[in-house]
């Protein structure tokens, strides 16, 4: 960030549209691929990555230990931040929006008209 020199780049097979989150050492984002990926914050490196039906365009949100992120195969996922296994998942009716987190709470949108709040 002082620099603006490159530290590393990582290619996926498709756009990437997310922003990313960062926590612990780890950067999530998803890609047009239909993956979200995790990758070793220093070195680029790829540490896992889940597999959607879809485009992944949603920039996820980490909270205590948990990576949650929508995919436009109307889901949204929750998975365990250190292993990338899917925890659970919750469908709408349309493409989920970027979700945010607070208080034990995951809060987002929808394609389909709604803002929803999850447990």
């Amino acid at each position: 960030a002082k620099s603006g020199k490159l530290k590393w780049r990582f290619k996926t097979e498709d756009e990437v549209v997310s922003s990313p989150a960062v926590a612990d050492g780890t950067v999530y984002f998803g890609s047009d691929d239909h993956y979200l990926y995790a990758l070793d914050a220093k070195y680029g490196n790829l540490k896992w990555r889940f597999e959607t039906e879809v485009d992944v365009e949603s920039s996820p949100a980490v909270a205590d230990g948990t990576v949650y992120f929508g995919s436009s195969d109307h889901y949204l996922y929750a998975l365990d931040a250190k292993s990338g296994k899917l925890k659970w998942r919750f469908e709408t009716g349309d493409d989920v929006a970027s979700p945010a987190v607070a208080d034990g709470t995951v809060y987002f949108g929808s394609d389909d008209h709604y803002l929803y709040a999850l447990e």
